[in-house]
């Protein structure tokens, strides 16, 4: 469960350490010596578990946290399941930050998505947009859920950081891609589902593709090396400097590129990195989801981060990682 290091290091707890965004902020941290790593796998540890997280909070002595496990899943998924989104990711990260507080965790960061943002928010969508209209009916549940983690980081806050000295942060990726990602054919996200399909009909000669919705709806995307690169620079800034940004209400952090594009667009880039040849037919009677999200990410450049890998480069590192989970 844990790296053997000195323990008057810094005991940094990765939740959700095998998933997407947990297993490169690991790659990220593991790098350093200055800090140990705690991790565990969902069989030894449920997170929906109040008393299972209380213990193991109170028997690994750790000083960081950071939040990177959640349900999550696409369209599909979201539509299929709304009670185990909402449910079951309420509990992971009220278990975790309550835990935290209670065994002494000073610095905690917790991860969004920016599709908690309401569907018809003003673009680029900035901050202080959460809460300010209806969420896309298709991930309300989800999205509930993590708006409440949000505001428990900022709730915690407000109470207890002149108290007890926390200090617990947040930050909204944009729609995240990379090596790990689930490829699963039906609760998978776009660009891994596109992937697959893609794929599957290029290896089967198949003439052509089916893919949901209109293909106009507008999308940004940000590869998950570049969000572990942005959770570890925002986990580490001085308190000063990140609070001349935000304010108690509204204490999140925006991560992304700041450019989008069209589903088609990306569908015909992913059809190009996959050297398919055969036709993309859009299946208009499927739901696009929100029109348009791009965030407006003004905040965290003052704050000195810049994302680094361009979607074309993004996307042949995924489809690699793809090929090599589908041949195992």
């Amino acid at each position: 469960m844990n790296k053997t290091k000195p323990h008057n290091k810094e005991r940094i707890f990765i939740a959700g350490h095998k998933g997407l965004v947990g297993s490169a902020i690991y790659r990220s941290l593991d790098n350093s010596t200055n800090h140990e790593l705690i991790t565990i796998n969902h069989k030894e540890l449920d997170l929906t578990n109040q008393n299972s997280v209380k213990d193991f909070f109170s028997k690994n002595h750790i000083t960081q946290v950071y939040i990177a496990a959640a349900k999550v899943g696409g369209i599909y998924a979201n539509e299929n399941y709304p009670a185990d989104f909402i449910y079951q990711n309420l509990l992971i990260q009220s278990n975790i930050i309550h835990s935290a507080f209670k065994s002494g965790v000073k610095k905690l960061l917790f991860l969004g998505s920016s599709c908690i943002y309401p569907k018809l928010a003003n673009q680029p969508i900035k901050e202080s947009e959460l809460l300010n209209g209806y969420l896309e009916k298709t991930n309300e549940p989800y999205a509930i859920a993590k708006i409440a983690g949000i505001k428990l980081c900022e709730s915690f806050n407000r109470q207890y950081s002149k108290s007890h000295g926390i200090d617990y942060r947040s930050i909204m990726p944009t729609n995240i891609y990379g090596p790990g990602d689930n490829y699963h054919p039906e609760n998978s996200h776009v660009i891994p589902a596109l992937i697959r399909r893609i794929h599957e009909a290029k290896i089967k000669n198949l003439g052509n593709v089916q893919i949901w919705g209109t293909g106009n709806a507008m999308r940004e995307f940000l590869f998950v090396d570049d969000l572990a690169s942005a959770s570890i620079h925002i986990m580490n800034l001085g308190k000063e400097i990140l609070q001349s940004e935000i304010n108690p209400m509204c204490s999140h952090i925006n991560v992304g590129t700041g450019k989008d594009l069209t589903i088609k667009e990306l569908a015909s880039k992913i059809k190009e990195v996959v050297g398919y040849r055969g036709e993309l037919i859009f299946d208009v009677t499927k739901p696009d989801g929100t029109p348009r999200k791009v965030l407006d990410i003004k905040k965290l450049g003052r704050l000195g981060w810049r994302y680094k890998t361009k979607l074309s480069e993004g996307l042949k590192i995924t489809y690699e990682d793809y090929k090599l989970i589908s041949e195992k």
